[in-house]
């Protein structure tokens, strides 16, 4: 079975590079400006009749300022509330109606909104969203009752999850003036004194069409698109975008440590060291694609180095995991995390993570288990490209970090290039203790709930 697996992999591998050559998804997806700014950008995939509308505004949580945090992720709660035209509420009910899904998702980088429905509805999914771009309505009572959702929201996936108090102390640590280190979902103190004025200040300030994508993928003909796209979108008017001024994280220097007590049945450990990510104009930069391979290396399959090592041989953790994203707007971390398994302390595991590093650094890898994981990234691509949906997140995110569409091919070509020496030569020069953070969960008894003071 295994060998059976490989040769599919490596006739994946044949595959994708004989499409690259041909260039067929540069053929398939065409791109346009609107006059008003908002920018088009269509692939056609007549697979299947169905087809994927997503709408990204380059406006997330790193926009935002001190005593605002969570604002962006407020106003995606927010924009189902109504127009002139569509209640409070319809938007998911009319979507439904025609037989599609729809959400939406704010994260560090951008707020994007999507629907997915059969080819003949997408003129009705278009119009409902060029009219909640630009004739959102809501009241003070509409935001008083959703603000109070999102406080939920909070205290459900950060106050009672250990993992994510962790991650939210780690990120507050590790970076001192980037926007990165705060949550997403905001603090809990921003939440309780948001005003819907805040959240309507930020919808005029970024929901235009000039700081708009807008991607669809699936069974169309882009001309026709465009017409649609024209029609609705086109008439709303562009405006003057606030001012973004930089802010460049210093460099770290010396390490950072923070601890964190909270319920929880086993200790975590967390350590996330500064690193380079891929920057637009700068696509042949060794650094960013060695960092990337340098996590599958570490964790990208079931007998990776650190899953075999820490979890199979020394049962020192439950489970381990590496993250770092070559793709985004502001600084990025690369992160190891992992979970103690019982009996076991978190100075062992950072013992044994440490020692699997070292031994990285000093022997490297070898160039046959560089292969492996260059055919895996490649299947796995092809797998995401079978869905119209992951081909539209897959744009969508990559335009939203400042790249263009036509680069994602090359960035996996330029991947290929990469050697073992320069995948261990990034571990030598970014894991070190200069650049590092650690972050400990320290876990405290659950409180028992019983009936005492009844």
């Amino acid at each position: 079975m295994r060998s059976y697996l490989l040769r599919i992999s490596f006739l994946f591998l044949m595959l994708v590079q004989l499409s690259w050559a041909g260039g067929k998804d540069q053929t398939d997806t065409h791109e346009f400006q609107l006059s008003n700014g908002l920018k088009l950008i269509v692939r056609e995939d007549h697979r299947a009749p169905t087809v994927a509308h997503m709408v990204w505004y380059r406006a997330g949580s790193m926009d935002e300022i001190n005593g605002r945090t969570g604002v962006a992720h407020v106003l995606e709660h927010m924009m189902f509330k109504g127009t002139d035209k569509v209640k409070s509420g319809e938007f998911s009910r009319l979507v439904a109606a025609v037989g599609g899904r729809e959400n939406a998702f704010t994260s560090r980088d951008y707020t994007a909104y999507f629907q997915q429905v059969e080819k003949s509805k997408l003129d009705e999914v278009i119009k409902l969203e060029a009219d909640r771009m630009s004739n959102l309505n809501f009241d003070d009572a509409e935001f008083l009752k959703e603000i109070q959702v999102v406080m939920e929201e909070r205290r459900l996936r950060t106050e009672d999850n250990p993992s994510s108090l962790l991650n939210e102390s780690l990120m507050a640590t590790a970076y001192m003036s980037s926007p990165y280190r705060h949550p997403v979902v905001g603090w809990m103190n921003d939440l309780q004194n948001m005003k819907a004025s805040d959240a309507r200040d930020w919808y005029r300030a970024w929901y235009k069409p000039n700081n708009a994508t807008v991607v669809i993928t699936g069974d169309v003909d882009a001309k026709k698109v465009l017409a649609i796209v024209e029609k609705y979108y086109g008439a709303v008017a562009a405006q003057e975008l606030p001012a973004r001024k930089p802010q460049v994280e210093p460099t770290q220097k010396g390490m950072k440590q923070v601890q964190v007590k909270a319920a929880a049945d086993s200790a975590q450990l967390a350590m996330a060291w500064k690193v380079p990510r891929l920057e637009p104009g700068k696509l042949d930069d060794p650094e960013p694609y060695a960092l990337e391979l340098l996590t599958a290396v570490l964790d990208g399959y079931d007998n990776a180095r650190l899953n075999r090592v820490l979890v199979k041989q020394e049962k020192v953790v439950n489970d381990v995991g590496v993250g770092y994203d070559m793709v985004s707007r502001g600084p990025e971390l690369f992160l190891i995390s992992a979970t103690m398994a019982k009996g076991k302390t978190v100075s062992q595991a950072e013992a044994s993570i440490r020692k699997a590093l070292d031994e990285l650094k000093q022997k490297g890898i070898l160039e046959s288990e560089l292969k492996r994981i260059k055919v895996r990234i490649l299947s796995d691509q092809i797998y995401k490209r079978d869905s119209i949906f992951g081909q539209a997140m897959e744009i969508g995110s990559t335009e939203m970090a400042g790249f263009s569409w036509k680069d994602i091919d090359y960035m996996l070509e330029r991947m290929q290039t990469i050697t073992p020496e320069q995948v261990q030569a990034v571990a030598k020069k970014y894991l070190i203790d200069e650049g590092l953070t650690i972050a400990v969960l320290d876990p405290q008894a659950r409180k028992a709930v019983g009936k005492e003071g009844q």
